[in-house]
């Protein structure tokens, strides 16, 4: 059995929640309630490019900037194919993320969709190769290995599931770093675009 709770939402008015008699709250998703409200939106490069072998610096495999003035990009999972590879070739996702005030990079064409029906967005500048300022790079996800030679291979996935939110003028760069430059490999991103008054909670 449920049970009706009042609670108080973002705009200061009164909303029903659901419950059951012990108490225990009936939630939905964050994720689920954005895809909902056509807010998820995912976004790729159409080339892949040679993984590097050593830790990335100062340039990117892609660059997705965040050129709204009144959205967050809550970034839910970034991810990379692996095109061509060699015999048990192995690469790992790096994530960078770029602080407010950054210059916009160049928009290069993408391939883009809504995670719900809605037509294709354009917020958001993606830029493939972009040079960056090194504010960081830390791996991301678990390391794939590809067990063909050259048959498009694995799929590495870094699932940040809103553990990194991207403010207007600040960007999130990614690359791949494999065992060998031989491994390539077409990057992009699921984010969800919310408005910052529904995020900035105090």
């Amino acid at each position: 059995m449920q049970t009706k709770v009042r609670a108080v939402n973002l705009n200061g008015d009164e909303v029903d929640l659901k419950a059951t008699d012990a108490g225990v709250l009936l939630t939905t998703p964050q994720q689920r309630s954005w895809t909902e409200r056509g807010l998820g939106w995912q976004a790729m490069a159409t080339a892949a490019v040679a993984s590097l072998i050593v830790r990335p610096d100062t340039v990117a495999i892609i660059t997705f900037f965040n050129n709204t003035t009144n959205k967050y990009f809550v970034i839910e999972r970034v991810f990379s194919h692996s095109l061509v590879s060699i015999a048990d070739g192995n690469f790992g996702i790096w994530l960078c993320v770029h602080p407010v005030g950054m210059t916009a990079p160049t928009n290069d064409i993408t391939i883009r969709n809504s995670t719900s029906g809605l037509t294709a967005g354009t917020e958001g500048i993606f830029d493939n190769g972009a040079t960056v300022v090194d504010n960081g790079w830390f791996p991301w996800g678990e390391s794939q290995t590809t067990v063909t030679a050259t048959v498009p291979g694995s799929l590495a996935q870094a699932l940040v599931e809103g553990r990194i939110v991207i403010p207007p003028t600040a960007a999130i760069s990614a690359s791949v770093v494999g065992q060998t430059a031989v491994v390539t490999n077409c990057m992009g991103l699921h984010y969800f675009s919310v408005p910052l008054d529904e995020l900035d909670v105090n």
